[in-house]
């Protein structure tokens, strides 16, 4: 059975840390559902629309090997706004199960609700002050237990690589990142 992920989207999502996560995934053989926290199409922070498969509030309750949080402002502010999201956040933490994140979203949307206790994260720079400096990197990436974390739209692809070797395992993501010429 192929692992599953559900990428959250809010209005002025970043859309590269949105959407190469979603493509290396997919080409992963990952099953990806991206999903609203409010209506079907959703705007990023650069204009570009997205077509969520569904609505939060439609996959609550289903169980996901991984939640994938993408960064941008607004979007990290809207997500944190989403009490639903805050919920499954949380429930996906308590049930043991992996959360990523990336740009302003480690801060912003995890630090708050207490999800990187006892865990490094990078975050984008200048949102770093807002985490505890216990919990910060200040690395492109970080993987730790369950939590993979980023630190903004250059790293995408090494975000997304990072969440495709989480998966799928070392060869599939060398496989994909050989493929896409990124190493």
């Amino acid at each position: 059975m192929a692992r599953s992920v559900l990428l959250v989207l809010a209005e002025g999502f970043e859309e590269v840390e949105a959407v190469a996560p979603i493509d290396i995934l997919r080409r992963a053989g990952v099953d990806v559902t991206v999903a609203s926290v409010e209506g079907a199409v959703v705007k990023g922070a650069h204009g570009i629309a997205v077509q969520a498969d569904a609505e939060l509030a439609d996959v609550e309750g289903r169980d996901f090997d991984m939640i994938v949080l993408p960064g941008g402002i607004p979007g990290a502010n809207n997500l944190a706004a989403s009490q639903l999201l805050s919920e499954t956040l949380k429930r996906q933490r308590r049930e043991g199960r992996a959360i990523a994140a990336i740009c302003a979203s480690p801060a912003v949307v995890l630090y708050p609700l207490g999800l990187l206790e006892g865990q490094k994260a990078s975050c984008y720079p200048t949102f770093q002050q807002d985490m505890a400096e216990e919990n910060r990197t200040g690395d492109r990436v970080t993987v730790g237990d369950k939590l993979i974390t980023a630190a903004g739209p250059g790293v995408a692809l090494e975000f997304g690589l990072a969440l495709a070797e989480y998966l799928a395992g070392r060869e599939k993501a060398d496989e994909l990142a050989k493929g896409m010429l990124v190493r």
